[in-house]
């Protein structure tokens, strides 16, 4: 029993769908689930069709029309114009168009999920149409009937048991099966999704429920490398990672594996594979039990455009349990990310993410309150398994303002050059 998951990159054109048709061909498609994501950055394009709803903007048609013109240009490259699958798509397009008219909900979340889920289902929908039409036999079904979470909109909690159940019983795993990622429902049938990385988390219940052999996440690299080829010029393909390593990476930031989808693994020491989908026949990464890292060499994860905030009271007194407690409760309230901590007994610096550009408002209400000293457009360097070369790596990318090191792990805040 085998999972693959394709992302998004896998799938955003014609040309794609039938790459992935070519690897699942030579890969074998008995025993396998394929858990698939929306197309391209089409959910990049249902955001804004919710965003266009939720405000009751003119451009709602018009988003609606870019979403439909982008799945038919693929259909264009792989069907005729008078197959079924199109007939298909108008219907699900239909029940989208239907959501709109008719729900009175303004819950956003609620709202989000019910809108973003048909991503998904528009490509499963073609890529499972396409397969049937090159003569390989699946059976597509809607992953909402089989994975059940609470309703909890946009994070929702997987209800194990439920699940377990359900997939148990219905699933027929022997055959080539096609569902979606990202994507549950409730006990009221209402559509809910996993949050971050859901659709990786996809694949890891399905792999939990069903004792899978492996989990394979197909994507745009040749695995998992030691760093972001985007700001590193050399970089090595790391070829087994342990589960534990690669739960310590992501809590850095890597954009390694989600511990979400880790975790089913883990429970049933289910290998995870992270392999190419432009070079299918190259092995890839192994995260499994075992050795914790080969090779066994320093590993780089890069955090941009960070604020590094130090605070001290007005009165030069000991930053102490209470003020730490209270500012750590607004950095919170005010949904600020903290990626780095160090106090002295008079100061407190944090390095954090301004994702939902609430700092200046977090920074108004504690002024009055503390000196706040702020640097703004810094980096945060995490090096997993360091040595003074890769130190000195770091360094000379701009000026350090503050260095953090313990037995595996160095973090340091530059101000780029």
């Amino acid at each position: 029993m085998k999972i693959f998951k394709f992302g998004g990159a896998s799938v955003k054109d014609a040309a794609s769908v039938k790459n992935v048709t070519q690897i699942l061909q030579s890969e074998g498609t008995e025993n396998t689930v394929v858990v698939i994501s929306a197309m391209g950055k089409i959910t990049n394009a249902f955001e804004e069709v919710i965003d266009a709803y939720y405000n009751k903007t003119d451009e709602l048609p018009e988003k609606l029309g870019v979403i439909e013109d982008f799945h038919k240009e693929i259909m264009h490259g792989l069907f005729e114009k008078n197959d079924e699958i199109y007939r298909e798509i108008e219907i699900l397009l239909g029940e989208l168009s239907w959501f709109l008219a008719r729900n009175t909900s303004r819950r956003f979340n609620y709202v989000y999920d019910q809108i973003i889920c048909f991503g998904e289902l528009l490509s499963t929908k073609i890529i499972s149409a396409y397969l049937t039409k090159i003569g390989v036999e699946n059976n597509w079904f809607d992953v909402r009937n089989y994975i059940k979470t609470d309703s909890n909109y946009r994070d929702a909690k997987v209800d194990w048991e439920l699940t377990q159940s359900i997939i148990s019983e219905r699933l027929d795993a022997s055959k080539l099966n096609i569902t979606q990622g990202f994507i549950a429902a409730n006990d009221t049938e209402n559509t809910t999704t996993l949050g971050r990385e859901g659709s990786d988390y996809t694949a890891g219940i399905f792999a939990y429920c069903l004792g899978a052999e492996s989990v394979t996440i197909w994507k745009d690299v040749p695995g998992v490398l030691n760093a972001d080829p985007r700001v590193f010029s050399e970089t090595t393909l790391l070829e087994q990672i342990s589960y534990e390593e690669a739960i310590e990476m992501a809590f850095y930031g890597a954009s390694v594996i989600h511990p979400k989808t880790l975790q089913p693994l883990e429970r049933k020491e289910i290998p995870l594979l992270v392999r190419s989908f432009v070079n299918p026949k190259e092995t890839g990464s192994k995260v499994t039990k075992g050795a914790r890292l080969v090779p066994y060499i320093p590993c780089f994860i890069v955090k941009k455009n960070q604020i590094l905030v130090s605070i001290s009271a007005l009165d030069f007194s000991f930053m102490v349990e209470n003020n730490i407690s209270y500012i750590f409760q607004k950095l919170h309230d005010y949904q600020l990310k903290v990626n780095l901590i160090q106090n002295s007994a008079i100061s407190f610096s944090v390095c954090i993410d301004n994702k939902f550009n609430k700092f200046d408002a977090f920074y108004e209400e504690l002024k009055t309150q503390f000196k706040i000293d702020v640097q703004k457009g810094i980096d945060l360097y995490t090096v997993r398994h360091f040595d003074d070369n890769a130190i000195a790596a770091i360094e000379a990318k701009g000026n350090s303002l503050l260095t953090q090191i313990n037995k595996e792990t160095s973090q340091i805040v530059v101000a780029p050059n």
